[in-house]
């Protein structure tokens, strides 16, 4: 039972929870941080989102258990190395999805249209577009837009165009870095029977994908910086940002967050193609410690500037 319950919590994936980090991005820069009933409320849809996340990894790997014992790494998993029965798997997967989803519609009726996009969108993907080029990639930047609108309507909060640009591009880049380290990694090992997508993906187009959407990330985020209204935040600890000239004003001074993105931005090209790093975009973040600390450093400075503390 203790076994059967740690390949459970295995094959669900925890730490793909992390991803759901992106439904505070509306309360963060809508000023609401330090509301508490905002608060609370979008760690409940995280928390929500993440039963489905790992609903949706557990039916995954169910779906992909025959192709996974081929994988040089993936034929290690639970599932695909017999250690986790499937009908078990099956009845926790459901049981994760119905929990999550029958929450969700006491939390906002769009929040549970939403909620429940993503879990078709990812099942869809799990049966399907995975296998079409182009496509898979879309539908994996797909899931963390529906998180960050996921998170905005919980509290109904506003996601300004150039963040939701930004957002959308860091989504590409990081769903074409994965591909490239797929491919990266199935090459090494001599394997190609795993992922038929990839031959779709030439090495030279996917250097071409992930320069493309490299740029366009940095660029959006900064038009973003530049542009962003100023907003009075609700909620704040200290109310210095009120007393300064307008020139000095909040948003304004979100620029100083832009050479950390671009370093963050320059140091994951680096992992993707010097250490062959990106299948797991998770594991990099919080393996990797310059990029980790670039993270930390970066959600400092928007904090302090947005909400005028330090």
């Amino acid at each position: 039972m203790v076994q059967t319950f740690r390949y459970l919590v295995t094959t669900a994936r925890p730490r793909q929870w992390l991803k759901n980090a992106s439904l505070f991005t509306g309360l963060i820069f809508t000023g609401w941080l330090f509301l508490p009933e905002k608060f609370w409320t979008v760690v409940w849809a995280a928390v929500l989102f993440s039963f489905l996340t790992s609903a949706v990894y557990i039916i995954n790997d169910i779906i992909d258990a025959p192709s996974d014992r081929l994988h040089p790494l993936k034929k290690m998993r639970p599932i695909a190395a017999g250690k986790l029965p499937v009908p078990i798997a099956l009845f926790v997967a459901i049981l994760l999805a119905s929990f999550g989803l029958f929450f969700a519609v006491n939390l906002s009726f769009f929040f549970f249209f939403l909620s429940l996009s993503y879990l078709a969108l990812h099942l869809l993907y799990s049966l399907y577009l995975k296998r079409v080029a182009i496509i898979d990639v879309l539908a994996i930047a797909s899931g963390f837009i529906l998180r960050v609108y996921a998170g905005a309507v919980a509290i109904d909060a506003h996601i300004n165009v150039w963040l939701l640009l930004c957002v959308v591009s860091f989504s590409l880049f990081l769903a074409i870095g994965k591909r490239r380290s797929e491919r990266t990694l199935l090459e090494a090992k001599g394997v190609d029977q795993t992922r038929k997508v990839l031959t779709h993906y030439p090495e030279n187009l996917l250097n071409i994908y992930t320069s493309m959407f490299a740029n366009t990330t940095w660029l959006t985020y900064t038009l973003f910086t530049f542009l962003q209204p100023s907003i009075i935040p609700e909620g704040k600890l200290l109310t210095l940002m009120s007393v300064v000239p307008r020139a000095f004003v909040n948003q304004k001074l979100l620029m100083v967050t832009v050479p950390v993105v671009i370093y963050g931005v320059m140091r994951y090209l680096q992992l993707i193609y010097e250490k062959g790093e990106g299948e797991s975009p998770e594991k990099v973040l919080l393996s990797d410690k310059p990029l980790l600390t670039a993270v930390f450093l970066w959600g400092i400075l928007v904090v302090g500037v947005i909400y005028g503390i330090g």
